[in-house]
C-alpha cells in the first residue's frame, strides 16, 4: 500500500550518507529518448552502477547497436549492499566494460585494486576514456560529482535532487550555460528502487513486481549539458504588468519585482523579476538572461515589505528592450 510522500527520504540519505536509489527503467528510457543522436561512436561511462543491479546499464546494453554506441563501462563502488544476487560483500570495487560483441549475460568483471569510488584514480582514468557519464550520482556527493565532470570536460545527464539547483557550484553552470535541466523532474521521474533496510517512513512507497521497495520522492530532476529540442522553446507570455501592477510587488532590496509563477511572467517588463526555481525547466537562454540567485543589490535575500519569499532567480527578458 502507498504511503503519502513528504519528500523526507532523499534528506535522510543525504544526512546518512545512504545513497542507493536504483533509478527505475521507464524513468530512463522516457528521458534518454530524447538524447539519442548524441551517442553514435560515442563511449558512455555509467561511474555509480553495478552492471548487475543498474538499470542504466540494462538500458544502454539493450540498445547498445540502435544507438550506435562505441562502448560501454559501468562501474561499481565496493559497498553496494543492495545485490540482486546476493553475493557476499565485496573487497575491490570492480567494473564491466561491453562493446557489443559478447553475450550480454555472461559480461566479464574486471576488478579494481582500490574500492572503485567515482573519484579514486582507478575509475577517473575509465572516465577519461568516455564522451558521455549517465548515471544517478550520490545525492550527498553530487557537488563533487559535477565538479570532477566539468574538470575533465565531459558530457553529462545524471540525476539529482531539484534542491540542487541551489548549489551555488551548480547554479552557475546554469548561469553560464554550461549546464540546464532535462526534460523530465518532479513527478516525471516516478521512483527509484531502494534496498530493504532503508526507512521508508514518510515517504510514497510501494512494492513492485519483483518484491522491490519503490519510493517516489517526486522532488529530483535530470542536469545535463546535452542539446534537446526544449532548450529552443520560447515560453508564450500572456500576462502585462501595465494595469495589473499591483499583482507584482516590488523588492525592498532590489529595482526588481516579484513573479509568483513562470506563467506569470509578464510580456511588458524590462527589468528585472523574480522567478521561482521552476522556471529553469522552461528556460530559454535565447528569450531571458539569469542575473543571479536570490540575492539583492544589497547581499541581502530578497524581501518584500519585511517578507521573504521562497528562493527566487533574478531575471530579464532579453526580446524586450527598455523603450518597449
Amino acid at each position: 500500500m502507498a504511503r503519502k510522500a513528504t519528500n523526507q527520504l532523499l534528506q535522510k540519505a543525504r544526512k546518512s550518507k545512504s545513497d542507493e536509489f536504483y533509478t527505475l527503467l521507464p524513468d530512463i528510457e522516457r528521458e534518454l529518448q530524447h538524447y539519442t543522436s548524441h551517442f553514435k561512436g560515442k563511449v558512455v561511462y555509467c561511474n555509480c552502477d553495478d552492471p548487475f543491479v543498474s538499470n542504466f546499464f540494462k538500458y544502454f546494453v539493450d540498445n547498445f547497436h540502435s544507438l550506435g554506441l562505441k562502448k560501454l563501462i559501468a562501474a561499481c563502488y565496493k559497498e553496494s549492499e543492495f545485490d540482486l544476487f546476493n553475493s557476499s560483500e565485496r573487497e575491490n570495487g570492480f567494473f564491466c566494460e561491453y562493446s557489443g560483441e559478447n553475450d550480454k549475460k555472461t559480461l566479464e568483471i574486471s576488478y579494481f585494486k582500490g574500492d572503485g569510488d567515482f573519484r579514486s584514480s582507478e575509475s577517473v582514468e575509465l572516465l577519461k576514456q568516455a564522451d558521455i557519464v549517465v548515471t544517478n550520482p550520490p545525492f550527498s556527493l553530487f557537488r563533487e560529482f559535477v565538479a570532477q565532470l566539468v574538470k575533465y570536460n565531459k558530457q553529462f545527464l545524471i540525476i539529482g535532487n531539484i534542491n540542487s539547483i541551489t548549489y551555488k557550484e551548480i547554479f552557475d553552470l546554469i548561469q553560464q550555460n554550461k549546464a540546464w535541466l532535462g526534460v523530465n523532474l518532479g513527478r516525471g521521474i516516478s521512483g527509484f528502487i531502494v534496498p530493504e533496510h532503508y526507512d521508508l517512513y514518510g515517504t510514497e512507497v510501494h512494492k513492485d513486481e519483483n518484491g522491490n521497495n519503490i519510493v517516489s520522492t517526486n522532488n529530483c530532476l535530470w542536469l545535463t549539458n546535452l542539446e534537446t529540442s526544449q532548450r529552443n522553446n520560447f515560453i508564450v507570455l500572456t500576462k502585462y504588468y501595465k494595469g495589473n501592477e499591483a499583482l507584482y510587488p516590488q523588492y525592498d532590496n532590489c529595482d526588481g519585482i516579484n513573479v509568483s509563477k513562470t506563467q506569470d511572467i509578464p510580456k511588458d517588463y524590462h527589468g528585472m523579476m523574480g522567478v521561482p526555481l521552476t522556471f529553469l525547466h522552461k528556460y530559454n537562454p535565447h528569450q531571458f538572461e539569469i542575473v543571479r540567485f536570490r540575492k539583492g543589490d544589497d547581499g541581502k535575500d530578497l524581501s518584500i515589505n519585511g517578507h521573504y519569499p521562497y528562493f527566487r532567480i533574478l531575471i530579464r527578458n532579453k526580446c524586450i528592450s527598455e523603450v518597449s
